[in-house]
């Protein structure tokens, strides 16, 4: 047996006081008068006798009770090992306080259960060891090492947050605090140890004990709206824009009649139901009318229980009046890409000659035409390869007689193909790419009797790899006649011959060219995001535009704060640093005018409620993972201190302390002498 403080021992030397009080301790007598004393001398010897074994038996229970009370104080205890670690502690202790420790086991939400299993840990170390609270939230006042005290009061304000860490990434930053003092540092891991977040096999560090504590519920089926997405790049006014909801079922039992609604601008409508079979997914498309131009919220909703946390997805985009074109023309506008923009009701088509072009109104278009231009200015150059770069589209149709040293300076500049040599010799289009977006789903049969364009010019360009050419169109020998580009965030489309119908029919081809400006103008490099995911993208990218630099970008909605913000080119990086805690629409603001609507919705990392069982646990390849797997309604205080110095004794010695000074007081107020 040892003892955990045996400085306390020399209280011993109290046990003193009773045997002295014992020794010198003289009764009083009182003189009784008796009428007859023929046996006083026979009643005396039996009283001194009987006397003597009760102060002796008093003595024992006195000296017994105060002895067992010193030896508490030392808290004895049985080592399972020869050596005992006396040093002083770090311990530190997560509690998983992410979604799904909002599950109920015996009526009790599983987080109340963890937080009784965290004061009960900490109950079980000293008052100079010293503690680290931490949960998925990783606040700045758990990155710190604090008292007993302490711990338990950051333990009693732990509460359920959307932000979710990989178990990996919780294990490192508990290291990054316990392992930096002189203490012997100690792991605590309590949570139910979902799968979706368990990484303890990329986990290798053993400079420390890792305890494990799961804590698991029955587990439950759950549905979910796993995403959210437009078919198209660009949801358009007026239109029937297709949406497509993807819904996932985590249960191992087939579900039926899931009800989808969908939420638009304050008005919502039932969209229809469908049934999922087990441990999989399936998509349903709705088709939303949008009316009026601007910012549009739209929430769509499922029906379950009891995880509904993610039965919602939110979404926010911006509807323009029109879709704006402009064409850069060097001979006049041509008169059938105007009616055919004229025909298409959501575009806005405007024609400017080459020298009249204000590059500073580029980035208010959606597509940029360069009509027949024999040459590009460098400034011209440098100003299409930023409006590119920044998500714009550009249609690049060479005038018939090039200068081919300055076209290929400006295609440089994008890094496009070069134009090797002119060619004009009748050529017939024979292919088109319907796999690309451009040609996706625009023809319900085969394209075999789709008239194609014919050429009488057309430019021959160099291939090279790097450069990243997708053919669009295509001559009978596999040449391009249309190829696209991709610049960073934006689309190029070169097209092989200039659009003057003398060199080039395409025009005439209404079944290819009116198609082919409708999706070019509608597609984008980067998709605009209509949602974000909180605790994951934390990172907003904005225009800068000509007035934010005196103004702070202002964040409103269930929570206000504002963001940090960064210069980035023309555009502003905004930083929520983690501030979002709920889901919805937030309102992005600039010197109190709307910038833009922000959707935040909850991570679904947490929606499949798979968990590792203990054994699973257990069967780690990690030696340095120790599972305590005691039902949750173990005293963890016992439990821990077996674990940590063997069999303690001290709470024995208390309760033997107590039965010693019942003795006693039985001693003396019952046996009468």
């Amino acid at each position: 047996m040892q003892f955990l403080f045996p400085n306390f021992l020399w209280a011993l030397g109290f046990l003193a006081i009773p045997i002295i009080i014992h020794l010198f301790y003289f009764r009083r007598f009182k003189k009784v008068k008796f009428t007859n004393v023929k046996f006083l001398k026979e009643i005396k010897e039996e009283t001194s006798s009987r006397n003597k074994l009760k102060n002796l038996l008093v003595l024992l229970c006195r000296l017994l009770a105060l002895g067992l009370l010193v030896a508490a104080f030392a808290q004895p205890f049985i080592p399972k090992t020869d050596t005992v670690d006396y040093s002083k502690k770090s311990v530190s202790i997560f509690v998983d306080n992410s979604f799904s420790m909002e599950a109920l086991s015996s009526d009790v939400p599983l987080l109340e259960k963890a937080k009784k299993k965290a004061r009960e840990i900490i109950s079980a170390y000293t008052e100079g060891d010293d503690f680290q609270i931490i949960t998925h939230d990783f606040l700045g006042r758990h990155q710190r090492l604090v008292s007993k005290e302490d711990a338990l009061n950051l333990v009693d304000e732990i509460a359920i947050s959307p932000s979710t860490k990989k178990m990996s990434q919780i294990i490192n930053r508990q290291s990054q605090v316990i392992t930096k003092s002189d203490n012997s540092p100690v792991s605590y891991i309590l949570s139910d140890f979902q799968k979706s977040i368990t990484d303890l096999n990329n986990y290798t560090d053993t400079l420390f004990d890792i305890n494990l504590v799961p804590l698991q519920d029955v587990q439950e089926k759950n549905v979910s709206i796993d995403s959210v997405w437009f078919t198209a790049p660009v949801p358009l006014l007026k239109q029937n824009n297709q949406l497509v909801v993807r819904v996932r079922n985590y249960g191992q039992d087939d579900v039926e009649n899931i009800r989808i609604s969908a939420k638009h601008n304050g008005q919502e409508k039932p969209v229809g139901s469908m049934n999922i079979k087990a441990f999989s997914s399936k998509e349903d498309t709705i088709n939303l009318s949008i009316l009026k131009p601007g910012w549009q919220e739209l929430v769509v909703k499922i029906t379950d229980y009891p995880v509904q946390f993610d039965d919602r997805f939110v979404l926010s985009f911006n509807v323009d009046d029109a879709m704006k074109v402009l064409s850069i023309n060097e001979n006049g506008r041509n008169q059938y890409m105007t009616a055919a923009f004229e025909g298409l009701n959501s575009f806005d088509l405007t024609n400017q000659g080459i020298n009249k072009v204000i590059y500073g109104d580029f980035v208010d278009y959606n597509l940029i035409i360069l009509n027949d231009l024999n040459s590009v200015s460098t400034g011209l150059g440098s100003e299409l390869a930023k409006y590119v770069s920044n998500g714009g589209n550009l249609l690049i149709f060479p005038g018939s007689l090039v200068n081919k040293e300055n076209y290929n300076e400006f295609l440089n500049q994008m890094a496009l193909d070069n134009i090797q040599q002119q060619s004009r010799d009748n050529r017939n289009v024979s292919k088109i790419n319907t796999e690309e977006f451009i040609f996706d789903n625009v023809y319900l049969r085969s394209t075999r009797n789709v008239k194609l364009p014919n050429t009488s010019l057309n430019y021959i360009f160099s291939k090279y790899q790097s450069r990243g050419q997708q053919a669009l169109l295509s001559y009978r020998d596999g040449s391009p006649f249309l190829m696209k580009y991709l610049l960073n965030n934006g689309n190029v489309y070169l097209c092989a011959s200039p659009l003057s119908q003398k060199n080039n029919d395409l025009v005439a081809n209404a079944e290819v060219f009116i198609p082919m400006l409708y999706k070019m103008g509608i597609s984008s490099g980067k998709k605009k995001k209509t949602s974000y995911t909180i605790g994951k993208d934390h990172l907003v990218e904005v225009d800068r535009g000509s007035g934010n630099v005196d103004f702070n970008f202002e964040i409103t909605g269930p929570s206000n704060f504002i963001p940090g913000q960064s210069n980035l080119g023309s555009k502003m990086i905004l930083d929520t640093k983690d501030q979002i805690k709920s889901d919805g629409f937030y309102d992005l603001s600039l010197d109190k005018q709307l910038v833009s609507k922000l959707a935040f919705n909850y991570n679904r990392l947490e929606s499949d409620l798979s968990y590792f069982s203990p054994d699973e646990l257990s069967s780690s390849e990690n030696a340095s993972f120790n599972i305590i797997d005691d039902s949750v309604d173990a005293d963890f205080t016992s439990v821990i201190g077996d674990r940590e110095r063997g069999v303690v004794l001290w709470k024995w010695c208390l309760i033997f302390a107590l039965i010693f000074l019942f003795l006693e007081t039985l001693l003396l107020r019952v046996w009468k002498l």
